[in-house]
């Protein structure tokens, strides 16, 4: 996690002078009073004294009392009032609660930022630091980074117990003997701060040159997925647990907005301008940034919006266990993976498309050679033998030419790849990718479109122009979508359909496909409705098996077995993407019958023989 090189706060002699707020015996009794208080939260208060400060403000204003977390979990979307911290690294805290009379859900991070004098401390250790940094330095890290900004403010800074600067007037003219006129004289060699004040400017620094400045908590927070700027006022996030929610951090003023914007563009190396205001483009963790400079252009004034990158993929167990997928439609999913079969992931905006597709790539054989080509970086591959191509766009990028994903597919072809994985198909790229699946080269992408008529009626259509005889290249396409939960009144994302494509008939003037598995609502399940209709299964892959006339029966019982692994892998707790991957490259290995019979066998020594009846029922087996 960023920032775990910060100087560990067990070094400081815990002192709160000068502030509101005293870490006596009746503030640490309350917190350790409060819901789940623990051995573990007892260390991260004794560790971070600011989080102490922070309650102590709570208490004093008799704020109702929050719950301490380690994590959050999925079933707490359903609390009408949370009221819960929990941590995201040291030393910064997420305190969830509920705020005015509508009771919506406000995000408040819990940092050390600096209380007393902020602005005019930041400003002269900024120009400190200016004078003593070497420019030519490289950095490995972020942590060698920080090891070398704390070495120049050690410099120039003396920490003091029982200083108390909340005291001192700063501010004074030219001729006067303030603290402020002193440092702009150069009068004064040290800055003195007491110990929590010297830990808050420690933060500020780390944030502003080495972490993400006021948006840092939401880069650490691993349950945000989106951070949204929509003009003046204050910033948004999709939370995963919570949806969308407002925060206590903003940015009021178009000056400060506008200033926030340009140092955002700057970071990702392609400067915004009134000539050229719209930026896209990765920032430095790999998340995405779409940016919109001026008020002539958003009238609310500039804008910005961060799809986050999981550092930790989600894994194709959790999108089953979640409910968003069926274990049988991984399980069929798999089977063409494993066949070579073209699948397209198709859904509307923010439906989980790349996410799916990040968690199917564990399906893939390990020898396979993939090339993933993507206009931002976002599609988790596991293989080694990845090549991983990104578009160079021309706005911003002075003399450079740019590369798009037409051309990088079409080199793409020249590469051998066994699989071709396309971030999204938006323009001419797409019939260049049904020219590589016509060649033997099958691909995995996602798009834009609700249904397969949509998926139809945009292919066939221009940019993208694929003749209509030559749609049935593509195997089968998975549309997903967020559909709403009446129980909870929110969002949740469900594979609808899946759908084999068969062709198209010029006498009929027809599209041909199969329906082999859809979502009922009234159950909230995905259906199987493929059993013996199956066109992939019955013509392609059972053939390519060797399987004929009764025994193309067996690709089915192939596919319940599949899904049953998958299955008890869930009850075995195997959830994580990097044991999800791990065991399914074993089960590569092994084969699936003896993979399945040792899995089985697990499940059962560990939740009992009943397990084995559960599964059978949840996949509509037969029973004895």
């Amino acid at each position: 996690m960023r920032g775990q090189c910060l100087e560990s706060f067990n070094t400081i002699e815990q002192s709160f002078a000068g502030y509101d707020a005293k870490p006596d015996l009746s503030v640490a009794g309350k917190i350790a009073r409060l819901d789940g208080y623990d051995e573990q939260w007892e260390k991260r208060v004794k560790k971070n004294p600011y989080f102490r400060y922070y309650m102590a403000k709570l208490f004093k204003n008799e704020e109702p009392l929050p719950t301490l977390i380690h994590s959050l979990s999925r079933d707490m979307s359903a609390r009408d009032e949370p009221n819960v911290i929990y941590p995201i690294g040291d030393p910064v805290f997420i305190h969830l609660h509920v705020s005015g009379k509508n009771k919506d859900v406000l995000y408040e991070p819990i940092e050390p930022r600096l209380i007393y004098h902020r602005d005019w401390i930041l400003s002269e250790v900024e120009r400190r630091i200016a004078i003593s940094i070497d420019e030519t330095l490289m950095f490995k890290t972020p942590e060698e980074k920080t090891g070398y900004l704390l070495e120049i403010l050690d410099s120039f800074v003396k920490v003091q117990k029982g200083y108390k600067l909340k005291k001192f007037n700063p501010e004074g003219d030219e001729n006067s003997n303030s603290l402020l006129s002193r440092f702009r004289k150069n009068d004064l060699s040290e800055i003195t701060l007491d110990p929590l004040s010297y830990e808050m400017l420690k933060y500020e620094i780390y944030c502003e040159k080495v972490g993400s400045s006021i948006l840092e908590p939401f880069i650490r927070d691993i349950y945000i997925e989106d951070i949204h700027c929509s003009g003046a006022g204050p910033l948004y996030i999709d939370h995963k647990i919570f949806k969308t929610i407002e925060t206590t951090i903003a940015l009021r003023e178009i000056e400060e907005l506008d200033a926030f914007t340009l140092k955002l563009s700057e970071i990702v190396g392609k400067p915004a301008s009134h000539r050229e205001p719209i930026v896209d483009a990765k920032m430095p963790d790999g998340s995405r940034l779409n940016l919109v400079f001026g008020e002539d252009v958003s009238t609310r004034g500039s804008n910005f919006t961060i799809r986050k990158f999981a550092v930790n993929p989600i894994s194709i167990a959790q999108i089953i266990n979640w409910g968003t997928m069926s274990s049988l439609a991984a399980a069929y999913i798999w089977i063409l993976l494993e066949n070579k079969m073209s699948i397209w992931i198709c859904g509307e905006t923010a439906s989980g498309k790349t996410t799916s597709l990040s968690a199917l790539m564990c399906f893939m054989p390990r020898d396979y050679k993939i090339v993933s080509i993507e206009e931002v970086p976002e599609v988790h591959v596991p293989h080694k033998n990845w090549i991983r191509e990104v578009v160079r766009d021309t706005t911003n990028s002075g003399s450079e030419e740019g590369v798009t994903m037409f051309a990088l597919l079409k080199a793409a072809l020249r590469q051998r790849p066994t699989y071709i994985i396309v971030g999204e198909v938006r323009g001419a790229e797409g019939n260049i990718a049904f020219q590589a699946m016509q060649t033997g080269h099958p691909s995995i992408a996602t798009f834009h479109a609700a249904t397969v008529g949509k998926l139809v009626q945009r292919l066939t259509n221009f940019p993208i122009n694929v003749p209509k005889t030559h749609i049935d290249n593509l195997n089968a396409a998975l549309f997903q979508s967020a559909v709403h939960d009446p129980e909870t009144g929110k969002y949740k994302r469900r594979v609808l359909t899946i759908n084999e494509i068969l062709g198209y008939e010029p006498a009929d003037q027809a599209y041909n496909f199969v329906e082999v598995f859809s979502f009922e609502p009234s159950t909230d399940e995905v259906i199987f409705r493929g059993l013996g209709t199956s066109y992939l299964l019955d013509q392609k892959i059972a053939v390519m098996k060797g399987y004929t006339g009764m025994d193309v029966r067996k690709i089915y019982d192939e596919l319940y077995m599949r899904a049953e692994i998958l299955e008890y892998m869930i009850s075995l707790g195997i959830l994580e993407y990097d044991e999800v991957l791990e065991t399914l490259l074993w089960v590569q290995g092994a084969g699936v019958e003896k993979a399945h019979k040792k899995l089985k066998n697990d499940a059962m020594m560990k939740l009992g023989f009943e397990i084995e009846k559960e599964i059978a029922l949840k996949l509509g087996l037969k029973v004895d």
